[in-house]
């Protein structure tokens, strides 16, 4: 099970990353799809699959490198870093997704501009000032 989760995982986002192709992402996900942000925000599928096509512009030609495609049971985790071109911001992002009944059912994700990694190094400093 955890090798074909991570073939739909892989066949999603590489129809996304090569081609900026949102109907072939759309077809691995789940109609019930569920986007977590680490602000408690969540998104349905229709809102989702708006705001990556919204973000296609501004980020277009942006190199994305997978460094880490795990699969345990019903997730996979992907944990890439993006570069958008001519030296513009660089983010490392770690999406967690659950896959049920062969498709994208939910995703978790977490993004760091690495700009500002070392700042979070010690992110309980602010609370004791």
């Amino acid at each position: 099970m955890t090798t074909q989760n991570k073939s739909i995982v892989q066949r999603a986002l590489a129809g996304l990353i090569d081609r900026g192709d949102t109907d072939t992402l759309a077809s691995f996900l789940s109609e019930d799809f569920i986007h977590h942000r680490p602000d408690s925000t969540t998104s349905t599928k229709a809102e989702w699959l708006a705001a990556v096509r919204a973000a296609l512009g501004p980020t277009a030609g942006m190199q994305v490198e997978i460094l880490h495609l795990v699969a345990d049971s019903d997730h996979v985790v992907v944990h890439s870093r993006r570069r958008l071109p001519d030296g513009g911001p660089e983010i490392v992002v770690v999406d967690v997704l659950r896959i049920a009944d062969g498709s994208i059912a939910e995703v978790w994700e977490i993004i760091e501009p690495v700009a500002h990694a070392a700042a979070n190094l010690a992110w309980w400093e602010a609370a004791r000032q």
